[in-house]
């Protein structure tokens, strides 16, 4: 990162690093194409420019790229490269880059929220989740005259907080489940990559067909679930685990069961804190601790906190276009805003380690309160609580950035401005 440029000058030397990056990997991309009046960095440039602006359309954005950033777009250039299929194309390569840069940055940093389950070094680990806002407003009508929400689907990886933009469900013509539409989405990942990196999918229990995900099992797909209510399973035999292991507690049973002719991992948890039974499900190989299996399901909840920074700090409520190449590049402009802000905030906490968010500071006192009122009962909050997590990206954090790009800020200076936001870091001892 080149600390005497501006904010606005570092987003745009990120994505012509990443659309390097994805050129030099394809001998002769198809999506490669010059373009004098709008080049693909300069489109990337202002598809991240206008999800931090918080712009309520196209035009409200590019007003303001002319009159606030002193960008003169073309408006016909603009939406024509935003329902364009190259450029859409150029797009999925060019995020896929941005992701592993920004993966690389954060891994230097020594982040990785789940470094105490090291069974999972070896894997991808991503909550994912359907996110579905408001229909853009020319969206066409079905044949019953109705419209719905736009949707995609995205993943949080779990041990760096970067979210992943993986398909677009629904453009609101339609009715859409998602669970169909992602198994699309792995089928067809899997059939364009190799089957060297393991992926886990965390996804609520609408994710669960029993055959599809033992079959993935050979593809390097693994999924954690929650057993559903109505669910038919034959128990086939009990797994050993370290019952004396920290990662496991709260677990009362791991076993093998099988639903038809597909096996899975069934664990029974009850959570000490408040005595009730959960029952967690997964295709993962049995010698994964199950303890590690259902504080994972846990995590999951936080990409939904990444989709309320969407839907409250980047007023992303509503599809751009029903124009499907727009779409998905909204969702990738989407995430990799999000990612950049991700970024700033793990630099500005790993630049200060004496220091700490005061998100994470407030945690930490309701935590320490819940463990008070837990021993009072007789009971106590699961220890693996306790252990680093993955915070919302705060609004300050957001806002910052936002006002960076507006007022030319250098991104040295926006560093600063995050690390003066932080708290000192008091150490209190908490007895699990």
């Amino acid at each position: 990162m080149t600390t005497s440029i501006t904010t606005s000058e570092y987003i745009t030397e990120h994505c012509g690093k990443s659309l390097s990056k994805a050129t030099n990997l394809v001998r002769f991309p198809l999506w490669k194409r010059a373009c004098n009046t709008l080049d693909d960095v300069t489109f990337a440039h202002h598809g991240i420019l206008r999800v931090m602006s918080a712009s309520s359309s196209g035009r409200h954005y590019l007003q303001t790229a002319d009159e606030i950033y002193k960008a003169n777009v073309c408006h016909s250039s603009y939406f024509n490269a935003l329902k364009s299929k190259r450029r859409m194309k150029m797009m999925i390569a060019l995020e896929k880059q941005s992701y592993q840069i920004h993966t690389e940055t954060l891994s230097a940093l020594g982040v990785n929220y789940l470094k105490q389950f090291p069974e999972l070094d070896e894997y991808r680990v991503e909550a994912a989740d359907g996110h579905f806002i408001q229909h853009a407003c020319h969206t066409n009508k079905n044949i019953k005259g109705k419209v719905y929400a736009a949707g995609f689907i995205h993943a949080l990886n779990l041990k760096n907080g970067l979210i992943r933009p993986l398909c677009v469900v629904t453009n609101g013509t339609e009715r859409h489940q998602e669970i169909p539409v992602l198994r699309n989405y792995i089928e067809a990942r899997t059939d364009a990559e190799d089957h060297k990196q393991k992926h886990l999918y965390v996804y609520d229990k609408a994710a669960t067909d029993y055959a599809w995900w033992d079959k993935q099992k050979n593809n390097q797909n693994f999924m954690i679930s929650v057993l559903k209510d109505n669910a038919t399973t034959t128990f086939v035999e009990s797994v050993s685990f370290d019952t004396a292991d920290e990662v496991n507690t709260g677990v009362e049973s791991y076993g093998i069961y099988q639903n038809k002719k597909a096996k899975f991992l069934l664990i029974e948890y009850r959570d000490p804190e408040t005595d009730i039974l959960h029952k967690f499900i997964s295709t993962l190989p049995k010698s994964i601790n199950p303890g590690t299996i259902a504080m994972l399901y846990y995590k999951r909840w936080t990409i939904e906190k990444a989709f309320n920074n969407s839907k409250s700090d980047f007023s992303e409520r509503k599809a751009w276009s029903q124009d499907l190449n727009a779409l998905n590049n909204q969702m990738r402009f989407t995430a990799m805003a999000y990612n950049i802000a991700r970024v700033c905030e793990e630099k500005s906490k790993a630049e200060t380690p004496e220091c700490i968010h005061p998100s994470e500071q407030k945690y930490n006192k309701a935590l320490n309160k819940r463990q008070e009122a837990a021993r009072s009962k007789g009971k106590f909050v699961n220890p693996l609580f306790f252990y680093e997590r993955i915070t919302r990206i705060s609004s300050f954090t957001i806002h910052s950035l936002q006002n960076a790009i507006i007022t030319g800020k250098s991104i040295l200076a926006l560093m600063s401005s995050l690390a003066a936001k932080l708290l000192p870091r008091v150490r209190e001892i908490v007895e699990h």
